[in-house]
């Protein structure tokens, strides 16, 4: 079944898109509700959707920018609907993200960050290298400053751990990247264990970033 991706900016974004943005945390997704998404139309730069025959099964909040003259693709929150489909609608959705890049910075190697409750949401960057925090990598100097500086980004500096790239929550919803892997058995208990200190109930997140070099870019952000 053909996956039907669309990006606007959020400007565009109406009440009716909003509600049924909400609607989505219904099938036991994120519970990002209408306060949590009307803030989020304000934060970030542009919504991409995912549907298939007409219904929503997925979307981002996401930006393109650059920081400190480097290209980033920021992802502000996703959320995947729980069906059988998940998996196709989250390459759709971050192929989506490549093809933004690719269109805005062609020819530059690009890092993607984003905040994560549990290890499902690595499956979004299985493209990326040079994936911080890793299993059995201690990440030193230039690499927790780029923890730094998306802590910064995401507004929660105040909290973030940059040796364990955990950011603390408050009880409430936090953003982040809310994917359910369909084969959770698949998942590396090593990468799994990078969220052992990770309390999602209480909203904690780790923050992870990784990169897609100029030629892998190329395909990944190919239109298909």
């Amino acid at each position: 079944m053909a996956i039907q991706v669309e990006t606007k900016d959020c400007t565009a974004l109406t009440d009716a898109d909003l509600a049924e943005l909400a609607d989505l945390g219904a099938s036991g997704a994120a519970d990002f509700g209408i306060g949590h998404l009307s803030k989020a139309k304000e934060d970030w730069v542009l919504i991409t959707t995912a549907r298939v025959e007409g219904k929503l099964h997925g979307y981002s909040f996401s930006t393109l920018e650059r920081i400190g003259g480097t290209p980033c693709v920021l992802l502000g929150l996703i959320s995947i609907r729980r069906t059988s489909k998940r998996d196709q609608v989250l390459r759709g959705v971050m192929g989506e993200e490549y093809h933004r890049a690719l269109m805005a910075f062609p020819d530059e190697d690009v890092l993607v960050g984003s905040r994560l409750a549990t290890a499902s949401g690595f499956e979004a960057f299985k493209a990326l290298t040079e994936l911080i925090p890793r299993p059995g990598h201690r990440a030193v100097g230039e690499e927790r400053a780029w923890g730094r500086r998306l802590a910064k980004r995401f507004g929660v500096e105040s909290t973030f751990d940059e040796k364990a790239f955990i950011v603390r929550g408050n009880g409430s919803v936090p953003n982040h990247l809310d994917h359910e892997s369909s084969k959770p058995e698949k998942i590396d208990p090593d990468v799994a264990g990078l969220f052992a200190d990770v309390r999602a109930a209480k909203g904690d997140t780790l923050i992870a970033y990784g990169w897609t070099m100029a030629e892998d870019l190329l395909k990944l952000g190919a239109l298909r």
